[in-house]
């Protein structure tokens, strides 16, 4: 009878148990600052404070760091992670982040490793509410999302762009809104993102189907892009 009901509910979509494991990408070049991933925060390289995130979640059955650069992969292992050493050819500059989640899921799938969902971290961005990871992973198959990413919502900018010698506004400024009356917006934040494993194998893309936003403050959508983000990051991570 119980094999009967397990037939049932998977066969017609119903209560199927999701199952959720972390890949954090974390390759050792970095245009911006030379490696990155390793640049100590609060006396932690930043990598740890992922890797830490992951391990404390209650909804993450593994967490995986992918890399090219030996020491970031065995002080992940020291961290407690498992590792993919991940190609050169997946690692430059010009390389998607998809081409490695892909890399990582097909030699996670070698392995046997069974999982349902990924969870797509970025190790830039450190600043998470350790109950982030959670909430998103309820949200996310409560609303029985494909995909969903992490967001700030902003209603405050006013943006201008150049177009040849000219000045563009976005909006009025002959007749500036009141910030309370701008529509709202969603900005990705970078810091993570969820999709379904066998569908992010079919699209080859970390978004698809129906996407759900997770809002973060905007302190925890921080993340580090140059070197005068890792001295505000550094100041935030000390008050905080």
């Amino acid at each position: 009878m119980d094999s009967y009901k397990n037939w049932f509910f998977t066969k017609c979509g119903a209560m199927v148990k999701k199952t959720f494991i972390a890949i954090i990408l974390a390759r050792g070049g970095s245009k911006g600052v030379k490696n990155k991933n390793m640049v100590k925060i609060k006396n932690k390289p930043l990598i740890y404070w992922s890797i830490k995130a992951c391990l404390n979640s209650k909804k993450i059955k593994s967490v995986w760091v992918s890399s090219d650069n030996d020491k970031i992969l065995n002080y992940s292992k020291k961290c407690g992670a498992d590792t993919i050493k991940r190609p050169k050819k997946y690692s430059s500059d010009e390389s998607s982040s998809e081409s490695a989640w892909l890399h990582a899921v097909k030699l996670l799938d070698d392995e046997n490793l069974t999982y349902s969902e990924i969870i797509g971290l970025q190790a830039t961005s450190p600043l998470r509410n350790k109950s982030d990871l959670d909430n998103a992973c309820k949200f996310y198959t409560k609303y029985k999302y494909d995909s969903l990413f992490t967001a700030l919502k902003i209603s405050d900018h006013f943006i201008w762009k150049k177009k040849g010698k000219k000045l563009l506004s976005n909006y009025n400024f002959k007749k500036r809104p009141r910030r309370q009356k701008i529509e709202d917006k969603f900005l990705e934040n970078g810091s993570f993102y969820i999709f379904n494993k066998k569908k992010f194998l079919e699209f080859k893309n970390r978004l698809f189907g129906k996407i759900g936003i997770y809002l973060m403050s905007k302190i925890n959508s921080f993340q580090i892009d140059d070197y005068e983000d890792i001295q505000l990051l550094k100041k935030l991570a000390g008050e905080r």
